[in-house]
């Protein structure tokens, strides 16, 4: 029997898709911000930019093989090195901010795990408030985990990976506890249906900050250059991958606008998450105690048991989340710097760079990442006012840097589609006038969206402080990208001499 009769079916690739994509938290945060109308940017984000873009990637993973295959590779045989480089540090850059958010969020699921609700604003002490507190305590996450992924201990990530099962059940006890909560109160939404487009929260309500919300959409879907590595994979691929790229795209859209709609059904917006004290940081946190609360108040519970049940929902999303974000931090702190440090040409790299210990890792560049994280948890922690602020920033921080290296992908595929000396397994785009569009339409969408969460808070009158914050990251990473690779070439030039 041959590989394309062995693999995956399209049942099986849509829910391969399915959980590499969809996000549990993506649906609190899209309500907090953007209540119901944000179901219609997660539409049109899954037809302009999910659709396409997987089908791209899909291409790319099918035709350009091999044990170094990746982004590098991509952009290196579609573009040059020196495009590739840059663009392949910016997708590892992403991760750095990522890290950077995390390292500062993971103590909200902790302390919740252990209170029922987000302990971390009145963490302050020592003369310190609570934000300044959160860096300082992220750090520590982060020097502890690079010391821990340094040894090679993949046992942790196997007992983490509890924690994701955790996260993907609070999808059916949403949807279950939620039926049961419409139920009781006689089909009575907590938000009311109405005027969808408008945003009950107050910072949304311009043109400017609705399209910005587009990048939190893109944001939700992603993870998709993973696909790449499916075709291979898959059944028939022809016929099977684009059907499971169609299929899968029509399951998260649904479930996102499902999850959505049903955070309504328990959450009414002004009275449980227009205090100070939600954010972004803890808002799935403040939800899952509201719906435990609502089940009990449903039921016809005491008010006390009602909001001991809160505190439990609330726990248990502490104690799934703190877990998943455990597991992928562990291995998020080597696997992206080995596959940039492995994938490119060695001699980029200062020599101890390349360097891997006894346990496959590279230990020196390891502790250099984590200063550089350390060094921008401390900037931020103490540059910001007060935890709304610090974790708005981070969140927009890590949307913009998530999304920005797509734009290098897109930005090359038509240039792969002219390259003749391709064996093509997988095609999708088969015209080529029609790939230039497309690729255009979904180039603009990704930049647009990005300029529009940059900029927005200078065209509303807030200020530079969110903008910089944003666009720091990406410049400062392409800047020292740029350099590294002029060092890299001026090397070789004299090698060559």
């Amino acid at each position: 029997m041959s590989k394309a009769e062995k693999g995956m079916g399209l049942s099986a690739l849509a829910m391969m898709i399915f959980t590499t994509v969809f996000g549990f938290a993506n649906g609190p945060v899209a309500f907090y911000l953007m209540g119901y109308g944000s179901i219609v940017f997660y539409v049109i984000a899954a037809i302009l930019f999910f659709i396409p873009f997987a089908l791209m990637m899909a291409e790319y993973g099918s035709a350009i093989k091999g044990e170094n295959s990746g982004m590098y590779k991509w952009l290196e045989v579609s573009v040059g090195p020196r495009f590739a480089f840059i663009g392949t540090f910016m997708w590892f850059a992403s991760y750095i901010i990522w890290m950077v958010s995390t390292a500062s969020k993971v103590w909200i699921p902790f302390t919740t795990a252990f209170a029922g609700s987000d302990q971390t604003q009145k963490l302050g002490m020592f003369g310190l408030n609570s934000t300044q507190m959160v860096g300082l305590l992220a750090c520590l996450w982060m020097v502890l985990v690079t010391f821990v992924s340094i040894k090679g201990v993949k046992g942790i990530i196997k007992i983490t990976s509890l924690g994701g099962l955790a996260v993907t059940s609070l999808n059916v006890i949403l949807v279950l506890v939620s039926g049961v909560i419409l139920v009781a109160n006689g089909g009575k939404l907590a938000q009311p249906l109405n005027h969808v487009m408008e945003s009950p929260n107050p910072a949304y309500q311009t043109p400017i900050s609705l399209l910005s919300f587009a990048v939190f959409a893109i944001f939700a879907y992603g993870g998709l250059e993973a696909i790449g590595g499916m075709v291979d994979k898959t059944k028939n691929p022809e016929k099977t991958f684009p059907r499971g790229i169609m299929l899968s795209a029509l399951i998260i859209s649904v479930g996102y606008a499902l999850g959505i709609f049903l955070w309504g059904v328990s959450t009414n917006w002004d009275s449980v998450l227009s205090g100070d004290s939600t954010n972004l940081g803890n808002i799935s946190y403040v939800m899952m105690n509201n719906l435990g609360y609502e089940l009990g108040r449903g039921l016809g519970l005491s008010t006390a048991t009602a909001l001991t049940i809160g505190n439990w929902f609330a726990r248990y999303t502490g104690i799934g989340m703190f877990l998943a974000y455990s597991g992928a931090f562990f291995a998020l702190t080597y696997s992206p710097l080995k596959t940039l440090i492995m994938g490119t040409p060695k001699k980029l790299w200062p020599k101890k760079f390349t360097e891997l210990n006894k346990n496959g890792m590279p230990s020196y560049a390891m502790w250099a990442q984590c200063l550089l994280v350390v060094g921008i948890i401390l900037l931020a922690s103490f540059g910001t006012p007060n935890p709304s602020a610090f974790y708005r920033i981070l969140t927009l921080m890590a949307n913009v840097s998530m999304t920005l290296p797509y734009l290098f992908l897109i930005y090359a595929f038509p240039k792969f589609k002219q390259k003749n000396d391709l064996e093509r397994p997988f095609e999708a785009f088969k015209n080529y006038k029609w790939t230039v569009i497309i690729s255009v339409v979904v180039f603009v969408l990704v930049l647009g969206a990005n300029a529009f969460t940059i900029f927005q808070p200078m065209l509303e009158g807030m200020g530079a402080h969110d903008t910089i914050w944003m666009i720091a990251g990406p410049v400062g990473f392409t800047v020292l990208g740029i350099i590294l690779y002029q060092n890299y070439a001026r090397r070789s030039d004299k090698a060559e001499k």
